[in-house]
């Protein structure tokens, strides 16, 4: 029959020793650091990333702007959009100077020739990708965070089975110094 004791480590008893004090101040600290600092880091984390992301998308907003296109040819419809991805085709657009553009953009399946689409270009004329939306930015803010706080996890967890193998080193050395004590009156032969 086996009785479990618990808070063993912070009792005052003549079996608890230095390195089960640490381990027991160790799996407080690693919990306190595990509910209210992976979380302040995630979030923290996520909040500058949502800043960068929405400065960089604002930017992008105001460099590129939308024109209306007109597909002009692309690759075989095999290889154009397939399986409902958006695939790339060569398109045609006016500017406002009477000045007519191509270049290949990406496409919606299935868009065959003389199709119009939408597509961003920059203040060069070039077709680039659409700026980031908020719903973008915050998915982006969110990964981020996730990420930060399981990181900063995975380094408390780290961190927690470093000091238990050194507590744990201690632990057998204590043990071979009480033994190295105590062992020859157990072994002694008794006449």
């Amino acid at each position: 029959m086996r009785t479990r004791v618990r808070g063993w480590r912070w009792r005052r008893n003549p079996l608890r020793r230095r390195c089960d004090v640490v381990e027991a101040w160790t799996v407080l600290v690693v919990a306190v650091l595990l509910s209210v600092v992976a979380p302040l880091v995630g979030v923290a984390a996520g909040l500058h990333a949502q800043d960068r992301a929405a400065a960089v998308a604002a930017a992008q907003r105001a460099a590129r702007h939308q024109v209306r296109a007109t597909v002009s040819g692309g690759p075989p419809s095999a290889f154009h959009g397939a399986r409902g991805h958006p695939g790339r085709a060569e398109v045609r657009w006016t500017e406002p100077g009477g000045r007519t553009r191509t270049a290949w953009a990406r496409v919606p399946a299935g868009t065959g020739a003389g199709t119009t689409v939408s597509v961003w270009v920059d203040s060069r004329g070039r077709a680039v990708a659409a700026p980031p939306t908020g719903a973008t930015v915050v998915q982006h803010a969110v990964t981020v965070g996730v990420c930060a706080a399981a990181c900063s996890g995975g380094v408390v967890f780290l961190g927690h089975t470093v000091a238990r193998r050194i507590a744990l080193r201690h632990r057998l050395a204590e043990w071979e110094r009480e033994w190295a004590r105590t062992g020859p009156r157990w072994t002694q032969p008794r006449a």
